[in-house]
């Protein structure tokens, strides 16, 4: 059987932002295409220790440029795949991730996905997913943390119905 999926965003997931810049959490800044991001100093301990258990998936509006930059910064053994998102007008009333995530997924294999953006449409397109799914919100100053990957490599071992969240 395939690993679950595991869906991950960029931007306050793994670059964190809107911390007290006198209390910057552990990390460093990086130039990715001349635009200063902050990389969490444990995101990449993070993401090797969830490729054991995930397909890791970069979902993010970086598209192929996350992998310019973030395996040689969080020291990844690989590329990950990307998924590529419509840039349509007149989406706006459906989160703009929904679609191709569903497109890569399918309806039926398990997926966890970590952003920090997401909002109820998110939430009711995880509950109708016939797939188990777990929606798993980060807070943009602090990104993934030691617990959501706790919670995540709990989640893998036995994927729970669709639709639920922490």
């Amino acid at each position: 059987m395939d690993k679950p999926l595991l869906m991950i965003d960029v931007d306050g997931v793994i670059s964190l932002f809107g911390f007290d810049p006198m209390r910057r959490p552990a990390g460093r800044f990086v130039l990715v295409d001349g635009i200063a991001h902050y990389l969490s100093a444990t995101s990449g301990q993070h993401l090797r220790e969830l490729a054991y258990r995930f397909e890791l998936v970069w979902c993010t509006g970086w598209e192929d440029k996350a992998n310019d930059y973030l395996p040689l910064e969080l020291d990844l053994p690989a590329p990950l795949p990307y998924l590529s998102f419509a840039r349509d007008v007149g989406r706006a009333h459906a989160h703009w991730k929904l679609e191709a995530i569903d497109r890569y997924a399918g309806p039926q294999r398990p997926l966890a996905w970590i952003d920090d953006a997401m909002d109820e449409s998110c939430a009711e397109w995880a509950h109708r997913r016939p797939g188990p799914t777990l929606l798993v919100s980060t807070e943009p100053a602090v990104g993934m943390t030691a617990g959501h990957v706790a919670m995540l490599i709990l989640w893998a071992a036995r994927p729970t119905p669709a639709g639920s969240q922490p």
